[in-house]
């Protein structure tokens, strides 16, 4: 059951005349007639609790019983209504005691079948003779057009036949005995007794947008004359969702804004020897994409202003996000400051840390207290596994302003770090960290040089999603994307071998890569039989997937007997983890057999096959980063996916074939969401944004964009809406819960 949502007090008579949604959340769902105190309690088992819930109740299709057909004129695969007479009823008996009824039903131009499954009491109700009023879906069995459990409306021959209509279908729920016609009266009762509706989108902006009225969407939605009304109705109420999303994202972003103090960086000093970005960058062993460049500059606009940034950097897989982040971090030290990044995994964190160590060699800062009045930039690690010694010499050196940057894991936000002045914090694959963890290391600006400022935030993500879905999950940050891979990449050729007498191509391949002096990898889904990567407890949602342990002794036995096997999963002790990616990374490993701890972050430049069993059972996304992993340097590269295709769902095969036909991270996303839609995206959301029960970020692209451009203009012109826009203003906090509303409409 839902939570009741807060109630909600007006600070004002609304500017335009008409029930708000407000004032109907104020009315239980009992006051209905068709509900009243009886059926109160099954409405409010599904979450349906005042008038507002039940307006808000949409169907999730309607049916078009206002054309009748001829049986004649049916067409086969089509729905159909029809008006006919019952010629013959019979029942069947069907195993486990089960029942079938049949009514044969003609109007002279033709007949059909009408056959209801597990219905016994249809034998009682219906009879020879009877008129009725059929609809459903037309289809055709042994030559015979039938219809399979449709809609029965008996009809009296000697009165007026009533008119056909677009019915609304909405979800039932057979344990609270809630029907459609339950659900299609009460909301019936609703909008006969609210009547007018207030409209809070401004009528420009309505007309410019071409969407109807609200009042007119919610009737239509629920009670359309056409079915060509349904179509505006949803597009209507749709915007609305998104519209109240995207203003209170807005919102956020400047009330994020005018709350903090932000440093303003040194970015361009007149003093050569402070230009540490520039000499970094000029030291790179390769040139930047043209897309870091883009990204660079992006950034350095943000650290020069007086608010703190809060920028999303997106990148796919290879894209160089690691060269921008260090440009950031290193934008701060060039002031002063200190700077900060936190990975979700410990492997992820060692390898940023190695790479920062190799690009940052040699690059020095000015130290007038040193002999020669310089030092090297000092770069630590640190996470859960640092020795306890060794840990604590970490802490007094962040505190005394000895370390430039600090790379790690949660470790970072513990209570006993303290930095001497935090001035940029870049936070990876940040949707792995909950709100709460990125404030934690936000906050740590608080303390030292910095008291009082709050450090500039950098998040990124190499797990691409589409621009519209970023404008909803990530829209109170800037956004930035790198769309353009470094030169010399190999491309990463992908086959999916279908069965598995296939799969002997794929170590194959293997062999002749480690002959030639390279490495690879195989992955799988579980850690152990029956096990899962996560809790190592059984798995019923995966029997007969392969597992890690069990995989490289089978490889080391036999298609990959005599090259040296390693094996790698997330049970294993830190320790452990460490040594087996350190051996990895020296060449020692010719194969390693891992989990999906390798997703992310694991960068091995030989390492040029990556073979995925089970490949069905990941997801678009964990396929693409588990593919990126080789192809990281001017190598040939391969991936190969097994899967058994006679075994795989059609989900599944359409994923298998988007990798195997695309490499863009981007396309792959625009796929994704096409595929398993937004819930899997916006189960990303910050929390207190109200959810969609119309729009959908597959089909409301469109939508997004304009919800977002209106909500830009409104706050601008008034930030809390209050003044001009005393109906949005009043209907956000409604939705938005009290703690957000307090957050966003503080003066």
């Amino acid at each position: 059951m839902s939570a009741p949502r807060p109630a909600v007090t007006a600070r004002r008579a609304p500017a335009r005349r008409g029930r708000t949604l407000g004032e109907l959340e104020h009315h239980g769902i009992e006051e209905l007639k068709a509900v009243g105190t009886k059926r109160a309690a099954a409405f409010r088992s599904i979450g349906v609790s005042s008038v507002l819930d039940v307006v808000m109740t949409y169907p999730y299709r309607h049916e078009n019983r206002a054309e009748r057909l001829a049986i004649a004129e049916v067409v086969e695969g089509q729905p159909a209504a029809v008006l006919g007479e019952i010629e013959r009823v019979s029942t069947r008996r069907l195993p486990g005691r089960r029942a079938m009824v049949e009514a044969v039903v003609g109007d002279g131009s033709g007949s059909l079948t009408c056959t209801f499954f597990n219905q016994p009491w249809r034998a009682r109700t219906l009879s020879v003779g009877q008129h009725v009023v059929l609809f459903g879906k037309v289809t055709r069995y042994r030559h015979q057009l039938q219809m399979a459990n449709p809609r029965l409306d008996v009809v009296d021959p000697d009165g007026e036949v009533p008119a056909g209509r677009i019915v609304p279908i909405y979800s039932e729920s057979e344990k609270a005995n809630i029907t459609t016609a339950l659900v299609e009266a009460a909301v019936g009762e609703a909008l006969d007794r609210a009547g007018a509706f207030a409209d809070p989108l401004p009528e420009p902006w309505r007309r410019r947008l071409h969407l109807i009225e609200r009042g007119a969407a919610f009737e239509q939605m629920h009670r359309p004359s056409a079915m060509g009304e349904v179509g505006p109705a949803r597009r209507r109420l749709a915007f609305d969702e998104l519209f109240r999303l995207q203003t209170a994202l807005v919102m956020r972003k400047r009330a994020a804004a005018a709350a903090s103090r932000g440093i303003a960086h040194l970015i361009d000093p007149h003093d050569p020897e402070h230009r540490l970005v520039d000499r970094f960058i000029a030291r790179l062993p390769f040139a930047l994409t043209g897309a870091q460049r883009r990204v660079v500059a992006e950034v350095a606009a943000d650290l020069s202003g007086a608010l703190p940034m809060h920028r999303l950097v997106q990148g796919d897989v290879g894209a160089g996000k690691t060269v921008v982040a260090l440009a950031a971090l290193l934008y701060g030290v060039q002031g002063g400051h200190q700077g900060a990044l936190m990975a979700p995994t410990e492997v992820l964190a060692e390898q940023h840390y190695l790479g920062a160590l190799d690009l940052l060699a040699g690059l020095e800062v000015a130290a007038p207290d040193r002999l020669g009045g310089r030092r090297a930039v000092r770069c630590e690690l640190l996470t859960s596994r640092t020795p306890a010694g060794e840990r604590a010499r970490l802490i007094a050196a962040l505190a005394g302003g000895e370390i430039d940057l600090i790379v790690g894991t949660h470790a970072l936000i513990t209570e006993h770090v303290r930095f001497s002045s935090l001035g940029v914090v870049v936070i990876d694959e940040q949707h792995r960290f909950g709100v709460d963890q990125r404030a934690a290391l936000r906050d740590k600006g608080a303390e030292g040089a910095a008291a009082g400022h709050d450090p500039d935030l950098l998040v990124m993500t190499a797990t691409p999603i589409p621009r519209t879905a970023a404008m909803t999950v990530y829209g109170d940050l800037d956004y930035s994307v790198l769309d353009e891979l470094p030169a010399g990449r190999a491309p990463v050729t992908t086959r999916w071998l279908r069965n598995p007498e296939a799969e002997a191509e794929a170590f194959e391949a293997v062999r002749g890569e480690v002959a030639a002096g390279h490495q690879a990898f195989v992955v799988c889904p579980l850690v152990r039989p029956g096990g899962s990567e996560e809790d190592g407890e059984e798995d019923p949602e995966a029997p007969g997937a392969r597992s890690a342990e069990e995989e490289s002794a089978r490889l080391a036995e036999g298609p990959l007997s005599g090259c040296r096997i390693g094996l790698l999963h997330g049970q294993l002790p830190a320790r452990e983890k460490a040594r087996v990616m350190e051996a990895m990374r020296q060449g020692e490993i010719d194969v390693l057999v891992a989990t999906t701890v390798v997703e992310v972050g694991v960068d091995v430049p030989l390492a040029t096959v990556m073979v995925i069993e089970d490949a069905d059972r990941f997801g678009i996304a964990q396929l693409h980063q588990l593919r990126g992993r080789v192809g990281r340097a001017s190598l040939a590269s391969r991936c190969y996916l097994l899967a058994d295709e006679e075994q795989a769902t059609t989900e599944a095969v359409a994923r298998l074939e988007a990798l195997e036909r695309t490499t863009d991270g981007f396309e792959l996303a625009e796929i994704d969401l096409d595929l398993r839609g937004e819930g899997t995206v916006l189960g990303a959301r910050q929390k207190g944004r109200n959810d969609l029960k119309l729009a959908s970020l597959r089909r409301d692209r469109d939508l997004v964009a304009q919800a977002r451009e209106v909500a830009e203009a409104l706050v601008a012109a008034d930030p809390t809406l209050e003044a001009t826009q005393p109906l949005l203003a009043d209907e956000l906090r409604l939705f938005i819960g009290e703690e957000e509303a307090e957050y966003l409409f503080r003066s």
